[in-house]
């Protein structure tokens, strides 16, 4: 079933910004709008890319809606953008709270990450979105990245989960993998299909995907959706390839350590970030990687707030 209110398009997996231990929820408003202000359809607070297995329970729920009141002032303004928020765990039961909670004070959908560490069967992880998706009304899109989780979500799973559970309407497929996505899209030409995959945006999207999960939108926010919105608004494939072709350095720069502490790096360089913190386990990048950084930013022209 093709849902009428599928959140798709280009999308910020938005990073968390910390200042003295806490949530600086100031800047976080700032860097939502900067999103808006550049072009961006929809907007993913605490995804993984936000630190979401370090925040407590009430931070993740006060990111969810800080990100929902910034949006709805812009959608009073006649700016529609969506909120896609992160509601993801290697618990079950913790996703469903979290997903009850983002439906409730008004998110269009939630994504979900496949468990971490579980490394539960295809009917474990058929099972676990089953039963987050039952417990809400709002749609549901699946994130696949193996190479985090240590899980795959196999195709047959999520063929099968879009066609037998109303809600479920998509996957963020960061596998790396194009030939799937080639599979996905044969079999099921209404499953959205999202890139979670930065260098790859512009084959997936050749590819049948309908947007782009960024990370380097973080900081390009203008040129992830110019990127998207040529093949989806304008059907401009080689205005799109250009785009991709110029990220190329920054989206593999920004994945020389482990994500988000290359984007929150360059966020901090770029002054859009007051302070470089993060969460533990999570430390700021070697000097190493921070010259790599500095050097590979100055190609590109990074707008402020």
């Amino acid at each position: 079933m093709q849902l009428t209110n599928e959140v798709v398009g280009a999308m910020t997996a938005l990073v968390t910004p910390f200042k003295n231990g806490k949530l600086d929820l100031n800047t976080y408003e700032c860097l939502i709008q900067r999103q808006i202000d550049n072009g961006i359809d929809a907007i993913v607070p605490v995804g993984t890319t936000g630190e979401s297995a370090t925040l407590s329970h009430d931070e993740h729920k006060e990111c969810i809606e800080v990100a929902l009141s910034v949006c709805k002032k812009n959608r009073e303004k006649g700016i529609d953008v969506k909120v896609l928020a992160g509601a993801g765990s290697n618990s079950t039961n913790e996703a469903i709270e979290l997903a009850k909670f983002a439906q409730k004070y008004g998110a269009d959908a939630i994504l979900c990450v496949t468990p971490y560490y579980n490394k539960p069967t295809q009917e474990g992880l058929f099972q676990h979105y089953k039963t987050i998706a039952s417990s809400i009304d709002i749609p549901l899109m699946l994130y696949n990245v193996p190479s985090r989780t240590g899980v795959s979500l196999e195709t047959a799973t999520i063929l099968r989960l879009f066609r037998e559970v109303q809600n479920i309407y998509g996957v963020k497929e960061a596998s790396g993998n194009i030939e799937k996505i080639i599979d996905l899209n044969t079999q099921e030409k209404n499953l959205a299909i999202l890139s979670g995959d930065d260098a790859i945006n512009y084959p997936i999207l050749c590819c049948g995907g309908v947007g782009v999960i960024s990370v380097t939108s973080n900081l390009l926010p203008d040129k992830i959706s110019q990127l998207t919105h040529a093949i989806l608004k304008e059907g401009d494939y080689k205005k799109s390839q250009e785009i991709n072709n110029e990220l190329y350095l920054i989206n593999k720069a920004l994945f020389i350590e482990s994500n988000p502490i290359p984007i929150k790096a360059a966020m901090y360089l770029c002054g859009l970030l007051q302070t470089l913190e993060y969460r533990l386990p999570l430390v700021p990048p070697s000097n190493e990687s921070m010259r790599y950084l500095e050097s590979i930013l100055t190609k590109y022209e990074v707008k402020k707030c």
